[in-house]
């Protein structure tokens, strides 16, 4: 019998850690690799916060022994990790790099050794340069260049590797990277947002067509990013951006890719871009869905931003994280809810954690008290959720290590893992110990009180 402060959850589910290529690999210009558009972002003047680069990141190319080793002390079942798809065709296309495809060999090796199930996931934003010199995701032709590279990598690893992952957050790396120049590639154009959409979306299928056909036994799925998006306050003007931001972020990637259409705003504007037989190409049948939650999104309006909305304030009273995002564990027990009605598919949480600062006390440990109330309480949310009814099969925690947080650099920390970015020690955090506990037990420990910034 379990306590009432514990939570006890089934044998089969999984628990995993999540990491992305650029965010920890490092090895930049080694053996090979090409740039990607966030290599050429980095060189941009206050793009990304104090000048910090990708370049080395946690050394994970170097160092994946040692990570690897931590994966398997902490006793988790599953590793989600993404390919750089610079670094095994550097020119995005054409020639191969086997230097690049050896190292996923070896990683993908040690991780099976270890034991653990590795989750590929074929785009975490790296896009590589030369192909953004053609016009990147605003070109027609990235499906078929994303295709050829899934072909290149399921012909590879298809042997080992059997659950896959399209792409990570659909929305993020479009709305950010060509509407709001938050991210890489960066620009704030309109037709260009809805391009990426649309193709990225057209990537996805073909990318499944030929998981599909090469990989046998594979179980496919796609990371979508899924937060409620509340109006900062009642007016009109903030209902209606909420409305708009909540297809771009939320919608218009699993919908026509699960339901056949895209959500009717982004339907209406994507109207001389899409063409005969499109939306059946990104219709196909995938196995799970990938979510990644961290909290919700508070929209205004704002005439002076792209699409006419932005992001707006939380509530006074509402608590959040050290670094200033909000925390609603309600609000991710909902969203499970909602995605179980909406698509029917199993659920993995993909990406969930907490960002923090995460100082190093004179003993050397990191006491990240904060980042385990803020997991217990949305792992109690998720726990609450497969009990209403939502079919969620798996957790990954964000993230495995400290790393690099796109424009915030390394200045915010999300690993149960500290790196220490100057020598690259790895330190586990109190979080680590507490996941751990977890992970092998599938059972939550005495209740944690979600601590306020």
């Amino acid at each position: 019998m379990t306590s009432p402060a514990e939570l006890e959850f089934p044998d089969h589910f999984l628990w995993g850690v999540s990491t992305s290529s650029y965010q920890i690999e490092g090895a930049a210009r080694e053996d090979g690799r090409g740039a990607s558009i966030w290599d050429t972002r980095c060189l941009m003047k206050d793009r990304v916060a104090n000048g910090d680069t990708g370049d080395v990141a946690c050394d994970h190319y170097h160092r994946y022994p040692e990570d690897i080793a931590l994966m398997q002390r902490l006793g988790v079942g599953a590793y989600r990790f993404s390919v750089a798809w610079p670094r095994v065709l550097p020119a995005g296309k054409g020639v191969v790099n086997e230097q690049g495809l050896a190292f996923y060999d070896k990683l993908i090796d040690g991780v099976l050794e270890a034991g653990i199930e590795p989750w590929l996931c074929l785009y975490h934003w790296d896009l590589p340069q030369a192909l953004d010199d053609l016009g990147g995701w605003t070109s027609r032709d990235s499906a078929g260049w994303f295709a050829d590279y899934t072909a290149l990598i399921a012909r590879r690893y298809g042997d080992r590797v059997k659950r896959w992952a399209t792409f990570n957050e659909f929305g993020v790396f479009t709305l950010f990277g060509y509407g709001f120049d938050w991210g890489a590639p960066g620009s704030t154009d309109r037709d260009a947002h809805l391009k990426a959409m649309h193709h990225a979306n057209l990537a996805h299928g073909d990318a499944v067509a030929v998981l599909r056909a090469t990989v046998s036994g594979a179980s496919i799925g796609a990371v979508h990013n899924y937060q409620l998006i509340v109006p900062e306050s009642q007016t009109p003007e903030n209902i209606a951006a909420a409305a708009l931001l909540d297809e771009h972020w939320n919608l218009a990637f699993p919908d026509p890719q699960l339901r056949g259409h895209y959500p009717p705003m982004t339907a209406q504007a994507l109207d001389h871009f899409v063409q005969p037989g499109d939306l059946a190409r990104i219709c196909q049948p995938l196995d799970w869905f990938g979510l990644n939650h961290y909290g919700p999104i508070f929209a205004k309006a704002d005439p002076s931003m792209v699409w006419g909305y932005a992001w707006g304030s939380a509530p006074a009273d509402m608590p959040s994280t050290d670094i200033g995002w909000s925390i609603h564990p309600e609000a991710f027990r909902d969203t499970l809810l909602t995605l179980t009605e909406r698509y029917r598919l199993p659920i993995f949480v993909t990406e969930n954690g907490c960002g923090g600062k995460d100082p190093v006390a004179a003993d050397g440990t990191i006491d990240d008290a904060g980042r385990v109330a803020y997991l217990d309480a949305y792992i109690r949310a998720m726990h609450d959720a497969i009990v209403r009814g939502a079919d969620v099969r798996g957790y990954f925690v964000w993230s495995l290590l400290d790393n690099f947080e796109w424009g915030a650099g390394y200045s915010n920390r999300f690993g149960i893992v500290h790196v220490d970015f100057a020598t690259q020690k790895r330190t586990p955090k109190s979080s680590y110990d507490w996941y751990a506990t977890l992970a092998r037990t599938g059972r939550l420990p005495v209740k944690a009180v979600v601590r306020d910034r």
